[in-house]
């Protein structure tokens, strides 16, 4: 097993966020995590990148525990985050931005980059504009770019569509594709459920920081209580 989580409890104050998740990925799949506002999919992603602290259970790479870690040893066992709102250095250019994604070792960051920019063309166009000034999809496809400078095992992507336009949007599925097709598993939360099971291997459902449903994303995609709630279909 690449990534796991076992029974992973995450409390804020007095709330559970996440109760006794359990989820996994294994090498080479896209996996994506479904869910309403508030069902604890960012929760997950925050809590695999050392942002947060689980209260009980434990998440591990490749067999070893992770928890405890801090976020940047966390980088460099080879996950990297992409967050909800890109983030992005403004006022960096969007080379710069990129050079920040391989803080931690830049033997191969004219190579990494070069990959990038073939990922993403239009970043190439803009590499000495300042990030600040992108579009969001070209803010969004920076964000990706960024964390692929760390060469992850796992790729955390939260929320990569969310306010795009819908011929940026199929870019960066295609793109995730290609990503994943290039050995990086990632690990997809998605409010395009369609999308997001058309291009997974499987998919969870985070109901109340809780999983609801799991399998393979043709099976959710078939299931009544999926296509009701996150598809949007009436369901006879």
């Amino acid at each position: 097993m690449l990534l796991e989580l076992s029974d992973v409890v995450v409390r804020y104050g007095a709330v559970t966020a996440l109760d006794g998740v359990t989820l996994s990925i294994t090498d080479g799949e896209i996996v994506t995590l479904l869910g309403a506002n508030g069902a604890g999919k960012t929760t997950t992603l925050r809590t695999i990148s050392g942002l947060l602290r689980p209260a009980a259970g434990g998440v591990f790479l490749d067999g070893e525990p992770l928890s405890g870690l801090p976020a940047h040893q966390l980088v460099a066992r080879g996950i990297s985050h992409v967050p909800e709102g890109r983030r992005v250095f403004p006022r960096m250019s969007v080379h710069e931005n990129l050079l920040m994604g391989a803080y931690l070792d830049r033997r191969h960051a004219r190579e990494d980059t070069d990959r990038v920019f073939t990922l993403f063309p239009r970043l190439a166009e803009r590499r000495n504009q300042a990030g600040g000034t992108l579009s969001g999809g070209e803010q969004q496809m920076l964000a990706i770019g960024r964390a692929l400078m760390a060469r992850p095992k796992v790729l955390l992507l939260d929320e990569p569509s969310m306010g795009l336009a819908p011929l940026i949007v199929a870019t960066i599925f295609r793109v995730v594709s290609e990503i994943n097709a290039d050995g990086v598993s990632v690990l997809l939360v998605e409010q395009n459920a369609a999308q997001a099971l058309k291009i997974a291997n499987r998919g969870y459902v985070l109901e109340n920081g809780a999983i609801s449903i799991d399998g393979p994303a043709g099976a959710l995609l078939d299931d009544d209580r999926v296509r009701q709630a996150y598809l949007g279909e009436d369901v006879a």
